[in-house]
């Protein structure tokens, strides 16, 4: 036998292999497909692919894998049960970066079905991988294993620890400053995934210098990518006031508002969630919102809305007038609550009509003024209808009770009052007489 056919025979072995690998890889595209190729073993049919000396096969098989591991819990179990992970990575750092883009994918896809098998992603040694390929030239490189450590540090605070005790926030900063749209959007993501947990998680986002560049990018006319500022952002000024208050000085404000105005539904509801955030703490962030034109922008962001993108927003005026007199009268100015009662008869959503009760009754608790305001704007038979409705959760009648209960104590405005007579439930009624009281026999009280 000639060194000919005996290098074919090799050839053909290799080209086998090749084709086997790109089969099983558009085969797993393919949903249908999934079931078959899990009787047939393919997991382990794959695995000593991934130490094949052509690159070309291992990065194949590292996509196939990926494929199967994104389809179903079952698969990635499979993968993870198989002993893959390590195999996967063993030689990642001296990889070609379509393998590594590959490997990212694996790792991304088997992290994303739970906590368990993320925490096997962990064990796996894979982060300290992912964190190495955060520093690769090529952005594709990048991209994977920011979306890799996104998908590890979003299930729980543990996990997010363990990425940020990696090293991966320094460099995720630096991705944000990258000129490649998708793996800023990817960036910001996995920044906004990792401040979520914790106050200390969000704290070392921000020791990164993470919110000036954050803060830099809301004007990007780019959709996606303003929807994940938005959201690290609001993930990071909710947890406290000190917080709250470093994202306020990142000069947000007007600029941020312009969000609102957006074609973008998730960029105006993610816009709306960060003042929300901001709104909730203290008075005088609060006043800094009012001040900036913020209250008046929520109105129209509330009107021009439908369904869950109006949520952030009528939390964000009953957070404002929750907080004072002077914040609640100035949501009235601006023409707040009738938005806020065609929520109640427009939305169909309990937990939306819900937080426009409460905001309502954060508007009118204040003072009787406060109460007239509300009571003129036909609130009052609205929440009495929803109170008495049973088709209405539980959850909307309390807070419709509590809101109808908080307007009452403060409305001397009977003419608001009358048509509530005939109708109020004995709960409700113990305080509308109670007010009529007030008015007509004011020495007793």
């Amino acid at each position: 036998m000639s060194q000919r056919q005996v290098l074919q025979v090799f050839e053909q072995y290799q080209r086998a292999r090749s084709q086997f690998a790109q089969a099983v890889a558009d085969l797993a595209a393919r949903p249908q497909s999934i079931d078959t190729l899990r009787s047939a073993g393919v997991v382990c049919l794959l695995r000593p692919l991934l130490l094949d000396v052509v690159p070309s096969i291992r990065q194949t098989t590292a996509l196939a894998l990926g494929r199967l591991a994104d389809y179903d819990v079952e698969m990635a179990e499979a993968i993870v049960k198989a002993g893959i992970l390590p195999q996967l990575i063993c030689s990642l750092p001296e990889e070609n970066r379509y393998y590594k883009k590959a490997a990212a994918f694996v790792l991304r896809a088997v992290a994303k079905h739970s906590p368990l098998l993320a925490q096997a992603v962990v064990q796996s040694g894979a982060l300290e991988m992912l964190v190495i390929c955060l520093e690769d030239f090529d952005p594709g490189v990048k991209e994977g294993a920011s979306w890799g450590l996104g998908y590890i540090a979003r299930h729980n605070p543990e996990l997010s620890q363990a990425v940020v005790d990696a090293g991966a926030v320094p460099l995720l900063v630096l991705c944000i400053q990258e000129p490649e749209i998708a793996l800023k959007r990817i960036a910001a993501s996995t920044l906004s995934d990792i401040s979520k947990h914790s106050p200390e998680l969000a704290q070392t986002v921000v020791d990164a210098g993470a919110i000036a560049h954050l803060a830099q990018m809301i004007p990007n006319p780019d959709a996606k990518l303003k929807r994940q500022v938005l959201s690290a952002l609001s993930q990071i000024a909710k947890h406290s006031v000190d917080l709250a208050e470093l994202v306020v000085e990142a000069e947000i404000f007007p600029v941020v508002l312009t969000c609102l105005k957006d074609s973008d539904e998730y960029v105006k509801k993610n816009g709306a969630t960060l003042i929300r955030e901001i709104a909730k703490h203290t008075p005088e962030l609060s006043q800094i919102i009012v001040n900036s034109g913020g209250v008046a922008a929520v109105i129209d962001c509330i009107g021009s809305s439908r369904g869950t993108v109006r949520l952030p927003g009528i939390m964000t005026l009953g957070y404002v007038a929750a907080h004072s007199e002077n914040l609640s009268m100035a949501v009235i100015v601006s023409k707040g609550i009738p938005p806020l009662c065609l929520c109640l008869v427009e939305e169909h959503e309990d937990h939306i009509k819900a937080a426009a009760a409460w905001a309502l009754g954060q508007i009118g608790r204040h003072t009787t003024e406060h109460a007239r305001h509300v009571a003129v704007a036909n609130v009052l038979p609205t929440l009495l209808d929803i109170f008495v409705d049973p088709r209405s959760s539980e959850d909307l009648r309390t807070k419709t009770k509590k809101a109808l209960k908080n307007i009452l104590q403060k409305c001397t405005y009977l003419p608001a009052l009358e048509p509530l007579l005939h109708e109020a439930p004995p709960s409700i009624m113990k305080h509308i007489i109670g007010q009529f009281s007030k008015v007509l026999f004011p020495w007793i009280f």
